[in-house]
């Protein structure tokens, strides 16, 4: 007889019996170590920090307060976008708030650009002023305004859009934000400024109307030792696309200052847009070398309107010394040589880099610029032949209407487009780290910026602004913008005083300078100015 087999146990109840507590502790023993190793990873190298801190000698607190110095270099990294994003609030931010940017991406994105609940602005601070609308709004007021660009002397002149590309180089924005721009122009009908940079390939890619921003470095029509080349100047100024030149004498950021773009960032593709050699030092310097004296700067412009064929030629200048500006007046009527245009661009307008002091304390500000060289215009019997434009800080329509009211017949913008494209005020601008695409030659950081996507919001944000001027010549009474007077615009002098421009600020009759000098506020700088040096007071 068969003995029976002893009673075998499951494998599942051998394992939960003596395998699993094994491997439970297993698996205990291995997370402690990886915990360890990790840990192992995360404390050495902040060790080793820490004795370098301690016993480096270049910065005290380090030296002191070793690793947990370096917390302050953290929230001083973080700190400019901790305030644009929590901190600050819709109206606090500079040089644009958050309305102020709000109101162009909307714009630009075609969302709506309305505001609820009424202004957040304090109407009694000294910062508030107003326009003054009528109670008989004129609703049949054209919707397309242009401006007729060109004296009796020029051949070929050109209607303006009443907004425009204000100058931005190649170079300092991307290759795709050259292009971007240059198409969003084109689509919607406006000119787009080269700036001094040169005009590149990309600015010639879609075809927008350009015009070329001649500065002291005469980019795109220099000798090789910076002099100017009128032959080189002829030939890129003929290109159809080119619509008006504009002579740079100075701009609202840094004026009288010029720039250096050392040769290491002198890439191939900037080279061949400034007329100079690759990874050579590119040097723009504080003046122009082609004119000393009021005189040769308007015979120079002729020259220039003759090598053109004929096109409006103009200066941009920031107002400095007022004499200068009537320097400039004299030496046209005393020469008969008008100039085409002229553009003042304020103190407050941008630029990729600029020294402090000159950013901040150099340069008069475009309204008080604005007006004193309409005055001088006016004052010389000038201002029917010769056109003048408005360039800083223009980004909506209250403010197209208030520039045309002191004088302007148009305006110019540069950061306001630079928001259309995506900018978002980071003040990277110099260090060539742009997150969004703009300013920067690096590829890996301009491939965010889809040329296609965002010329529709330049268009469209230049577009949905003219509107905004529309509606507020509707709201006024009147047919254009043109008829807005210094008597429309009010301003707030403290909280319990306020009155209208032309009470505050003094404007010429037409001729009031050349009749009766003594009359105007601007007598000294009158008897100062010679149209055969710039040099007076």
């Amino acid at each position: 007889m068969a003995v029976p087999s002893a009673h075998k146990p499951p494998s599942s109840q051998i394992l939960m019996r003596f395998g699993l507590p094994v491997i439970l502790l297993a698996v205990s023993a291995a997370l402690i170590a990886l915990q360890w190793y990790w840990g192992l990873i995360v404390t050495v190298p902040l060790l080793l920090i820490a004795v370098i801190d301690f016993f480096q000698d270049e910065h005290s607190l380090r030296r002191n307060y070793p690793l947990l110095a370096r917390v302050r270099w953290i929230m001083e990294g973080l700190r400019p976008y901790l305030r644009a994003y929590i901190v600050e609030s819709d109206l606090d931010g500079r040089p644009f708030n958050h309305d102020e940017r709000a109101l162009v991406y909307a714009r630009a994105k075609g969302e709506l650009d309305a505001h609820p609940f009424g202004t957040e602005l304090d109407v009694y601070s000294e910062e508030y002023e107003w326009l003054a609308h009528s109670i008989a709004p004129n609703k049949d007021a054209q919707n397309d305004w242009r401006v007729h660009v060109g004296t009796s002397q020029c051949a070929h002149p050109y209607d303006a859009a009443l907004l425009n590309i204000s100058a931005m180089s190649f170079g300092a924005l991307s290759a795709n934000a050259i292009e971007a721009l240059n198409k969003g122009a084109a689509d919607g009908n406006f000119y787009h400024d080269t700036g001094e940079g040169g005009l590149s390939r990309y600015h010639k890619s879609h075809g927008g109307d350009l015009v070329w921003e001649v500065g002291s470095g005469y980019f795109g029509c220099r000798n090789k030792d910076g002099s100017f080349d009128r032959a080189k100047f002829a030939e890129t100024a003929s290109i159809e696309q080119v619509k008006m030149v504009e002579i740079k004498l100075s701009q609202g950021a840094k004026p009288g200052h010029g720039g250096l773009l050392p040769g290491g960032k002198v890439t191939e593709e900037i080279a061949e847009a400034r007329g100079v050699e690759k990874g050579e030092d590119c040097l723009s310097p504080p003046g122009h070398s082609t004119f000393s004296t009021p005189i040769e700067l308007v015979e120079w412009a002729a020259d220039l309107r003759e090598a053109s064929g004929g096109k409006p030629v103009g200066i941009k200048l920031c107002v400095g010394k007022p004499h200068e500006v009537f320097a400039v007046m004299k030496a046209m009527l005393e020469t008969g040589i008008r100039l085409d245009y002229i553009v003042v661009d304020g103190a407050e307008g941008g630029t990729g880099a600029a020294p402090v002091e000159l950013s901040n304390r150099v340069g008069m500000p475009l309204r008080e610029g604005l007006i004193l060289v309409r005055n001088a215009l006016v004052g010389t019997g000038l201002k029917d032949e010769i056109k003048l434009a408005a360039s800083g800080k223009v980004h909506s329509g209250a403010g197209l209407a208030t520039n045309m009211g002191l004088g302007a017949d148009w305006c110019n913008a540069a950061r306001s487009f630079m928001f259309s494209l995506g900018c978002v005020q980071s003040m990277k601008c110099h260090t060539d780290t742009c997150p969004t695409g703009i300013a920067t030659q690096d590829p890996t950081r301009q491939r965010g910026l889809v040329v296609e996507d965002k010329a529709e919001r330049v268009t469209r944000f230049q577009r949905q602004t003219l509107k905004a001027l529309r509606e507020m010549v509707v709201a006024m009474g009147l047919d254009n913008p043109w008829e807005i007077k210094p008597s429309h615009i009010s301003e707030r002098q403290n909280s319990a005083h306020s009155d209208t421009i032309d009470h505050i600020y003094r404007f010429l009759e037409p001729g009031q300078l050349l009749a009766d000098a003594s009359s105007t506020q601007y007598e000294r700088y009158w008897n100062a100015a010679s149209p055969q040096q710039f040099r007076g007071i």
